[in-house]
């Protein structure tokens, strides 16, 4: 019975919102309808089209299971839950069939509707057309009707403009002919010496008058002198004279600040030859008054930023005045400005001198760059760069020559001053002396050749000095690229080097390293005093400082010249030369270092410290002259570490530990050693290997670990000497090293240890 429903709902798409907004309208049954019921339904109903149609209202959207269950529970015995009347499905199908039959009326209702309408929608769409095409029917003939007015108009034009030529060219010659009468009349006063025309007499027409005089002076030039030398004479008078009012006229009207009347009369006297002299009266005029403070760069710009205004409301060609007004200021007040600072100071203060001539310079530039905002003409920059060039070519000729000449003597002053404060007499090093021999005889061979110098710990080194030095050659290089020609920057940037390498690097630190050496003593001096680790951590400081201008500085100055090259060539050779004397002086430390250990071993170290007469009674611990050893290597690795940086400390104490093991190995090799003497020399190697690991050097710590194993063989068991000997540590080295530590026992010859060697 349900497949019937729904088949005969299924067969019917079209949509009954009337007939549902009817039944929607029904109080709602709190019993719903057996769910799968619902589905089936719905089905039905949204493959009908029934749930695509618009809601009823937005306020109560159609809910197609309410709709069912409303259905169903509106026909008596249509529920499923039991109540008054039991289920009917006859009834229910009953129901169904007659609101389907509703519905069928109800979508015939609809269609005939939409029918009407559809058919009433064609005819008015047909009418429209109608309409349309009588519109475009109308533009078209609308359209050809102003395609020919505008061919009208273009005609009408074109004889408009023909007729316009005619009449120009008539009434032109006619203009032409009253102008000439008129100058004609105007002449003929002039050549009766009577003036009777009014616009002559008359003030307030003196524009008039200027531009007749004007035109009577270009014809006079043309007529020949011997006849008309006395009419010719009364123009020119006449010329000169209101040209000379028209002057007064703009002088006036710049004083009292009427703009209006300047423009009129700059107007007038741009067709004068005075023109230009009304133009210096004006630039000369706006100066007045302008130059009340001590600053004429500041008191130029502001002048030039009001007068510009002016310029460009009173003159046709506002960038001629302004350059002249800037020629005028440059040629005159700036360039005796200049040459006021320079001059007074050019002899009697260099120093002053260069700082006064970069400032100018400086400000001189900063002020032409200011003044391009402008309108100068064409090529403003040019004509900028050549007003500068003009104040200060004579100066900048001879800049680098006394550039060169002030650092070279503030250079010297410096370093004299910083030696003097030493109570310190220079000591020349020149090449070739007696001095200089016994010197490199020294650095080879360690031999005494004659007492060291005393230094008394001064390091003739001063970082004041050399911070002095790098600041005069800093303002050196930044006067330097201001000042020199582009083409001479390179040139010019690498003679200032040359001087702070011959007083920074040659004078100073070459000389200190100098002093340093000679004053190294020798290996076997007792309680040396050893400076030079002191200048070399100064000389290390010193040469980052310099090496830092070098980059910051110079650098930038010459990086894209041939320059460049020789720069680094000549850097090189400077770092190459101090590092052979700084590791020459660190070389020469180390022996004096070693040759201190090997004094305090020499002195404090006693036979009997390994072969003590009761070995019953000895403690078992370092010997004093081991503690005393120790305490001068820490401090020494420690002097070490403060004077050097990065590898080179690494390297110097790799050396210095390699020597603090030959010394000790070779010191240990003098004694003979008893059983309890044995276990001496293993404490006092114990504690040369703590001090090893104060080097932080894997190689020197290696060394010491290989000693200690050899002490080994000095307490050994006879018969374990073998055992010991093939132990990880050594059994690779060599057998007469082995064996020359074994022969080192008291015992030795008695126990016949040798054999085991054999």
């Amino acid at each position: 019975m349900r497949n019937a429903v729904y088949s005969e709902l299924s067969q019917h798409p079209n949509c009954y919102t009337e007939k549902i907004r009817e039944y929607n309208a029904f109080p709602r049954i709190e019993v719903r309808f057996p769910s799968h019921i619902s589905r089936r339904l719905r089905g039905v109903l949204t493959n009908t089209g029934i749930l695509s149609e618009p809601r009823p209202s937005a306020a109560e959207p159609f809910d197609a299971d309410e709709y069912i269950e409303r259905l169903a529970w509106r026909t008596p015995g249509g529920g499923s839950k039991g109540g008054a009347e039991a289920f009917d499905p006859k009834r229910l199908l009953e129901e169904f069939e007659n609101h389907i039959e509703e519905l069928k009326q109800l979508d015939e209702k609809i269609q005939r509707r939409v029918e009407k309408l559809e058919h009433q929608c064609h005819r008015e769409a047909k009418e429209f057309a109608h309409k349309v095409q009588d519109l475009q029917r109308s533009n078209q003939v609308a359209f050809q009707h102003f395609q020919e007015l505008d061919e009208h108009i273009s005609y009408v034009a074109t004889k408009v403009c023909h007729l316009g030529d005619q009449l120009e060219g008539v009434n032109t010659p006619r203009q032409r002919a009253v102008e000439a009468q008129r100058l004609m009349t105007y002449f003929n006063e002039f050549l009766d010496g009577d003036l009777r025309s009014d616009v002559f007499n008359n003030p307030e027409k003196i524009k008039e008058a200027a531009d007749i005089i004007q035109k009577l002076h270009l014809i006079a030039q043309e007529l020949p002198f011997d006849r008309f030398a006395d009419v010719k004479a009364k123009i020119a008078s006449k010329y000169h004279d209101l040209e000379r009012q028209l002057v007064q006229e703009f002088t006036a009207a710049q004083r009292r600040g009427e703009i209006g009347r300047m423009r009129e009369v700059a107007a007038v006297l741009l067709h004068f030859k005075g023109y230009a002299h009304c133009v210096d009266v004006y630039i000369k005029q706006c100066q007045e008054g302008a130059y009340m403070r001590s600053d004429v760069f500041e008191d130029t710009a502001l002048l030039c930023q009001r007068v510009n205004i002016q310029v460009c409301e009173v003159f046709q060609s506002p960038e001629t005045v302004m350059a002249k007004l800037i020629q005028n200021i440059f040629e005159n007040k700036l360039q005796a400005h200049v040459k006021e600072k320079l001059d007074e100071t050019r002899r009697s203060d260099i120093e002053q001198y260069l700082k006064n001539l970069y400032d100018l310079y400086t400000r001189t530039t900063a002020l032409a760059a200011k003044l391009t905002e402008f309108n100068l003409g064409s090529d403003k920059h040019t004509f900028l760069s050549k007003l500068i060039k003009n104040i200060f070519s004579s100066y900048l000729e001879s800049y680098i020559e006394m550039e060169k000449d002030y650092l070279r003597t503030r250079s010297a002053m410096i370093l004299q001053r910083y030696y003097d404060s030493k109570n310190h007499q220079k000591r020349p090093l020149g090449g070739g002396s007696i001095q200089e021999l016994k010197e490199r005889i020294r650095q080879r061979t360690n031999l005494p050749l004659g007492p060291s110098i005393d230094t008394h710990g001064e390091t003739f080194l001063s970082q004041e000095v050399v911070v002095n030095l790098l600041q005069e050659t800093r303002h050196a290089f930044e006067r330097c690229n201001r000042l020199s020609d582009p083409s001479d920057l390179p040139k010019n940037a690498f003679s200032i080097f040359l001087l702070l390498v011959e007083h920074l690097c040659v004078d100073h630190i070459d000389y200190a390293l100098e002093i340093g050496l000679s004053a190294i003593p020798s290996a076997d001096a007792k309680n040396a005093n050893l400076y030079f680790l002191d200048v070399v951590q100064q000389a290390n400081t010193i040469f980052h400082l310099f090496d830092k201008q070098f980059n910051d500085h110079l650098m930038p100055l010459i990086s894209s010249s041939p320059k460049l090259t020789e720069c680094l060539r000549k850097k090189k050779e400077v770092i190459e030369q101090m590092e052979v004397k700084l590791d020459t002086g660190i070389d020469r430390t180390l022996n004096c270092m070693v040759g201190q250990m090997k004094h305090i071993l020499a002195t404090e170290q006693k036979k009997t410290d390994f072969r003590p007469e009761d070995e019953n009674n000895v403690m078992i611990q370092c010997t004093a002259a081991c503690s005393k050893v120790c305490v001068y290597v820490s401090r020494q690795v420690e002097r070490v570490r403060k004077s050097m940086d990065g590898k080179n400390v690494d390297t110097v104490l790799t050396e210095l530990g390699v020597r603090f093991h030959r010394l000790i190995h070779e010191h240990l090799q003098q004694y003979s050693y008893s059983s309890m003497g044995g276990m001496l020399a293993i404490c006092d190697v114990a504690e040369y290997r703590k001090s090893a690991k104060d080097f932080r050097v894997p190689l020197v710590l290696q060394l010491f670990d290989t000693l200690h194993a050899l002490c080994n063989l000095l307490v050994v068991a006879p018969d374990n000497l073998k055992q010991v000997c093939s132990g990880e540590q050594l059994t690779n080295l060599d057998r007469n090293l082995l064996h020359a530590f074994v022969q080192l026992r008291v015992d030795y010859r008695q126990a016949r240890l040798g054999r085991h060697f054999s």
